[in-house]
């Protein structure tokens, strides 16, 4: 046994299926997980952004590995948010396929679907969910129901920075909650969840911790610091904002994150805590993302691609960037594996466990993943992707042509053949678009004020039996 590492028996006990009371008698590393919410692949500038710097997540980028190829499972916030609390393709249930998720129904995710907080806490963490949530407005589907142990932040897709009320698809309503309870606090957002981060880090405690500090930044309403003597009832608004204060939104982050970082060393737990940060789909209006096409909402590469790092001084070398495709389904297998919890057998993962990778302990593992909308659809494997959108098809080769630019399936016909053939066998075992969602596109139409949103074209809908482990609720 002396020749085994500690990491060599926590991986190992997971695999075999180890007890929690097992797990919890290895170190555990705590856990971090920022997500930040409509940030572009590059608008950070150790990702190349080049009108102001982000130097709080640049430093985090220098102590860990920059992901150059790290996905969102989807364009849009919600399914994205499915798939990472799941560790699953959100198209395999229904709450997967609404975005925007209407607030006040019976829609979320399923109560008895175990999720990478509830996992984690069978496994010893104490679990926290600060910032958004967006998996169901009603009190059934509380983050508390959830695995966390404690929430604060907004249930709903978005919420004035001030007023902490949100406007989407109807007349104001306070959303802002401490656990089940609203709570009215003054204050920025950005700053207050920053602030609330800090305070749960620094707690004392005889267990891991597990912390979900999931921003509204830069999510629109487009508000910065300094708006504050302006803020109204109901200042939600899709209109407005420039680059400066797009920036500014950038800015609080980035401090916040510095915050995070000051207080995971005053607590000396810095060398044995796993930082993530990434976003939830691609950016809106003011991102940066040269070379890539499209935005929030496209199945191109703008719409779906995001920064990600990670930092784990005792297993990730710093200074570092990998090419492994990483999706949001793949945090749950990889911080379980880092966790010494287990996957729930009933309900398995789709994605994988990426640390050996990104510790350069394995080669990059190839794989083929898919996207699906209700206007589109796109599935990669290695540098092809295949991307369809109403009766058009298009295959593109992201090595030679990130921006997507030249269409090669008619030059490459068998390769997109074999891509669309894997979309259609994936699509199969997926749960149907549910009827009463809505587009983006007919959300906007719907509240004042905002842009109309013009949608890809149609996806294809797939008509998979419930089942436990694809339940369709």
């Amino acid at each position: 046994m002396s020749s085994l590492t500690r990491r060599d028996f926590v991986v190992g006990a997971a695999a075999l299926g180890a007890s929690p009371s097992m797990a919890a008698s290895v170190r555990q590393p705590n856990i971090v997980f920022i997500l930040a919410d409509d940030l572009g692949a590059g608008d950070l500038s150790c990702y190349g952004r080049p009108d102001y710097v982000t130097p709080n997540i640049d430093r985090l980028a220098a102590q860990g590995v920059r992901l150059t190829q790290s996905y969102a499972n989807s364009c849009t916030c919600s399914p994205t948010r499915v798939a990472l609390a799941t560790g699953r393709y959100q198209n395999r249930l229904a709450v997967g396929n609404y975005d925007p998720l209407p607030r006040g129904v019976d829609v979320g995710l399923p109560v008895d679907h175990p999720t990478l907080a509830s996992l984690l806490k069978r496994a010893g963490y104490e679990t926290a969910l600060i910032g958004k949530w967006h998996l169901g407005s009603i009190p059934k589907y509380s983050p508390l129901q959830r695995g966390y142990d404690e929430f604060f932040g907004i249930s709903g897709g978005g919420a004035d920075y001030f007023t902490h009320a949100s406007a989407v698809l109807g007349p104001p309503v306070h959303d802002l909650f401490e656990n089940d309870a609203p709570t009215r606090v003054e204050g920025y957002a950005t700053d207050l969840f920053s602030a609330r981060a800090v305070q749960f880090i620094k707690r004392r405690r005889s267990k891991p911790f597990f912390l979900s500090l999931h921003h509204t930044a830069p999510h629109w309403p487009w508000q910065t610091r300094d708006d504050r003597g302006g803020a109204r009832v109901n200042d939600f608004h899709y209109d407005g904002g420039s680059p400066l204060i797009f920036a500014q939104m950038i800015a609080a982050l980035d401090d916040g994150v510095g915050q995070v970082m000051k207080a995971l060393r005053s607590a000396g737990v810095e060398r044995d805590t796993i930082v993530i940060f990434t976003s939830d789909n691609g950016g809106e209006r003011f991102s940066y993302n040269w070379p890539l096409r499209g935005e929030k909402f496209d199945l191109l590469e703008g719409g779906i691609r995001t920064p990600g790092i990670v930092r784990w001084p005792a297993r990730i070398p710093k200074h570092s960037t990998s090419n492994q495709l990483v999706m949001s389904m793949d945090w749950l297998p990889t911080l379980l594996a880092a966790g010494s919890g287990v996957v729930d057998a009933v309900y398995p993962s789709d994605g994988i466990d990426v640390i050996p990778m990104l510790a350069k302990e394995r080669a990059v593992q190839e794989r083929t993943v898919f996207w699906r909308t209700q206007w589109a659809h796109a599935a990669r494997r290695g540098s092809w992707k295949y991307y369809a959108h109403a009766d058009l098809e298009y295959l593109y080769d992201l090595a030679a042509d990130e921006s997507e630019s030249a269409n090669q399936r008619l030059k490459q016909p068998r390769i997109a053949a074999e891509l669309r053939e894997a979309y259609e066998a994936w699509n199969a075992a997926m749960q149907p678009i549910p009827p009463d969602a809505i587009t983006p596109r007919e959300a906007f139409e719907r509240a004042k004020g905002m842009e109309p949103f013009v949608p890809r074209g149609p996806s294809t809908q797939g008509a998979a039996p419930r089942s436990p482990a694809n339940d369709g609720r």
